[in-house]
């Protein structure tokens, strides 16, 4: 289904031959995201449908459907350990979000983000189309308040860098299917690296205005990405290549709520389980893995990967490859 930008009211869906009644879409909905309440005020003739693929810790779903409400409600928040960012591209239809006193008019076209881990309400007043990207809070790879910080707001997905993401996205949304199979995998952290990027700029452009130091952070946390293989990254030598003294560094950090050794720690182990759960790396040992992304004592990372993913690397890969 195209993804097109429209002025006027958006087309009237037919969703007759859909498969799913009020009753059975409604489970798949809580069983495909998080659990949900959805309500329709015609639950007789209702049809809906959701198509989904999943790779990793990426879900990607189509959902097709009459009107309907939903609702992540407080209690459900507090009964669920999902923390994940739903990005949502409107593919046809119109819908209202409503998070955090905030509320959004969704057309085709439309880019937004909502927050599993807060209530939220989506309006579907007639039918309509979307394409809904779920993941973690970590592996948006953005700080989780800032993006908190832009939920139920549009991005026009007719310019510039939305534009390459919408129509990725929309070409994802027509044939699932591409993600199945070992480059499935590639394609869904290549749609999670879109859009960090996209909300990434979009968080620069609305913080950065009045808060000058994070256009350091971002120089300084460029150069730990392009040299977190390096062994000897340390404090001092991200501080001599940015020109700053150590204790600045520090303190560019420690006002987002870092540490230094904490993030490049972070990154590291983000590249580790990237490359664990590619299957066209299935022929790298696990300590060559790890030692590529700066990792030099092998004992030393399995503990800090478990850590942070609950499983030691090797169990991750296995898991992962044969998924």
């Amino acid at each position: 289904m195209p993804v097109l930008r429209e002025s006027a009211r958006s087309p009237r869906l037919d969703t007759a031959s859909l498969p799913l009644g009020f009753g059975a879409f409604s489970a798949l909905v809580s069983r495909s995201f998080v659990p949900l309440q959805v309500r329709s005020d015609h639950q007789d003739s209702f049809r809906g449908d959701i198509r989904a693929a999943t790779t990793d810790d990426v879900h990607v779903s189509v959902v097709t459907a009459d009107g309907h409400e939903i609702h992540r409600t407080p209690e459900l928040v507090a009964r669920s350990s999902h923390r994940c960012f739903k990005v949502g591209l409107q593919l046809a239809g119109t819908g209202l979000l409503i998070q955090d006193n905030r509320e959004a008019v969704l057309r085709p076209g439309d880019l937004t983000v909502y927050d599993t881990d807060s209530p939220y309400t989506l309006v579907f007043e007639e039918g309509f189309s979307t394409l809904v990207l779920m993941v973690p809070h970590r592996v948006l790879e953005l700080p989780t308040d800032a993006v908190r910080g832009m939920t139920a707001a549009t991005i026009d997905g007719g310019d510039g860098l939305a534009r390459v993401v919408t129509r990725f996205l929309g070409e994802l949304a027509c044939d699932l299917g591409q993600l199945d199979g070992p480059i499935g995998g590639r394609l869904a952290r290549n749609a999670v690296d879109l859009v960090t990027t996209l909300y990434a700029r979009e968080l620069d452009v609305a913080r950065d205005a009045d808060r000058p130091h994070r256009v350091m952070l971002r120089r300084v946390q460029a150069h730990i990405d392009d040299h977190l293989g390096d062994p000897d990254l340390t404090p001092g030598s991200i501080a001599a290549a940015a020109y700053i003294s150590t204790r600045h560094l520090h303190a560019l950090f420690h006002e987002e709520g870092l540490t230094v050794s904490t993030y490049i720690r972070s990154r590291r182990l983000d590249r580790c389980r990237r490359e664990l759960a590619d299957p066209l790396a299935a022929h790298r040992p696990v300590g060559q893995v790890a030692t590529r992304w700066g990792f030099t004592d092998a004992a030393h990372f399995s503990r800090a990967f478990r850590a942070e993913f609950g499983e030691p690397p090797s169990a991750f890969r296995a898991r992962a490859i044969s998924a």
